[in-house]
């Protein structure tokens, strides 16, 4: 089993590494920089990059890691991304053998209409699909192919690992609260989130983010059961 690691970037960007021994894999690299930081701290080969979709903050990367590392770049197969030796669509298979990686691949449109996710052994890579508390801003999809997409994952494993590419848990559960006032676990959250960003310099409230635990917190979840229009839903996405 791979061991996941976070590389935080500009602002708020989560690259997410996985590794296995001295061979890693990376998931949507916007900087090459803090990547090659650690590649080279840790001792460790490049062996795949696996991009969500097109956006800057998510594959701008691609091509200073190619420049230092041979690795297989797999990605949407509906977007334009450089660099890209493995197109990919939903329902597909990713496997990465050297870091133990069999991924299924999820189509998720909605933040960008070729956006995927990557799930297995337990971990889901949601790129701006799925965050903590919340979903991804609607650049080109509309509300109701996010709220399928957001249905695609809440048919996931209640104790799935969620891995998503920005920390807006904070903001995400002030929306969810002017919601949902009345809400004392979301209320709680709120305060721990809130002491853990304090704590951390910004990127420390996600640890423990699964499935389960966010389709309880966020009314995102809700739609179709909890009164909730994909259209309301969205007025909260980052």
């Amino acid at each position: 089993m791979f061991k996941v690691t976070r590389i935080p970037a500009f602002k708020d960007n989560y690259i997410w590494l996985l590794r296995k021994g001295a061979t890693a894999t990376v998931v949507d690299p916007g900087d090459a920089r803090p990547v090659l930081d650690v590649l080279e701290r840790e001792g460790l080969s490049l062996s795949a990059i696996l991009i969500t979709h097109h956006h800057a903050d998510h594959q701008g990367g691609v091509a200073g890691l190619l420049a230092q590392h041979s690795a297989e770049v797999f990605g949407p197969a509906a977007e334009s991304i450089a660099g890209i030796s493995k197109p990919l669509r939903g329902g597909d298979t990713v496997s990465i053998a050297p870091c133990d990686i069999e991924f299924q691949v999820i189509a998720v449109p909605g933040h960008t209409l070729g956006h995927i996710a990557y799930y297995g052994s337990g971990c889901l890579f949601c790129g701006d699909t799925l965050f903590a508390g919340g979903c991804g801003r609607l650049f080109e999809g509309t509300a109701a192919q996010m709220a399928d997409s957001l249905a695609r994952l809440a048919a996931l494993p209640d104790d799935t690992a969620v891995y998503c590419a920005h920390e807006y848990t904070q903001a995400n559960l002030r929306f969810a609260l002017a919601v949902e006032p009345g809400n004392r676990r979301l209320q709680s959250r709120f305060e721990e989130v809130a002491a853990t960003l304090a704590r951390g310099g910004g990127y420390a409230a996600i640890d423990d983010c699964h499935r389960e635990g966010e389709q309880s917190l966020s009314a995102l979840w809700r739609t179709g059961s909890g009164g909730f229009s994909p259209q309301q839903s969205a007025c909260g996405a980052r």
